[in-house]
């Protein structure tokens, strides 16, 4: 874009009283359009991601609310397991834990062989451990993806920022009057690439560091369910004995 036709854009884009800054846009020379097309694709994926943690983290929540209340009601063991297999429904969450961990109990349990109590209770430690990390990672599936919009979008938007300079002054060199009215046009246009670059991150990085958070709320009560269970089997072992 020429420094003259950079003035005519703004001059358009403010007749109204105010920029337009959509006039600014398509006014924009292309390596900046290619910067802000990216900056666009990168914050409505972000938004995706957002929205769509946002109803995982409490689905997960609302579940882990429901079973804790189940499960320390005083329901049979037995019948917990029952429902949690049960094949019409898939489980997730803490019931999916608890159905890891008493399967591989039971399963120990009942060998032919005989097996010690301790052994049947850490062989149901090991699979809630798994099964724990395997609902962790789905929670956190996609936000690394939050972490990069958030931590490169900016300096993505300075690159734009820095060609739309470049072509800006570039199109003075055969300007022989080169005043501030020739150059603002084209740095105003720059900075737009800069300040799309912000908006793509700002969101993104405030969602992260809230879903990182409850993420670790959710894996420690995860822990602590799985601790207290395996508590109770270690108590059953013991009562069997007797």
């Amino acid at each position: 874009m020429t420094a003259t036709a950079a003035v005519q854009s703004v001059e358009t884009a403010t007749s109204s009283g105010g920029l337009n800054y959509l006039e600014l846009i398509l006014h924009a020379s292309l390596p900046v359009q290619i910067v802000m097309l990216l900056l666009v694709a990168a914050s409505v994926l972000s938004w995706f991601i957002i929205f769509g943690k946002s109803k995982a983290f409490h689905a997960a929540t609302a579940e882990a609310d429901g079973f804790e209340s189940r499960f320390w009601s005083g329901i049979d063991l037995n019948q917990l397991y029952r429902d949690a297999t049960d094949q019409s429904r898939e489980v997730h969450g803490m019931e999916a834990i608890f159905e890891a961990g008493y399967r591989e109990f039971l399963r120990l349990r009942l060998q032919q062989t005989q097996v010690d109590a301790r052994t049947q209770v850490e062989g149901a430690q090991r699979a809630m451990r798994a099964t724990l990390a395997r609902e962790i990672d789905a929670l956190e599936h996609n936000l690394e993806l939050l972490a990069n919009v958030g931590s490169t979008a900016p300096y993505v938007g300075l690159v734009g920022t820095v060609f739309g300079i470049m072509v800006s002054f570039h199109g003075l060199a055969n300007n022989k009057q080169a005043t501030i009215a020739s150059v603002a046009p084209g740095i105003s246009e720059a900075l737009i690439a800069t300040a799309m670059g912000l908006f793509a991150a700002i969101p993104a990085v405030r969602a992260y560091n809230r879903y990182a958070s409850r993420s670790e709320r959710v894996s420690v009560r995860y822990e602590s369910f799985a601790e207290e269970f395996s508590s109770i089997l270690q108590r059953q072992t013991g009562s069997d004995r007797n």
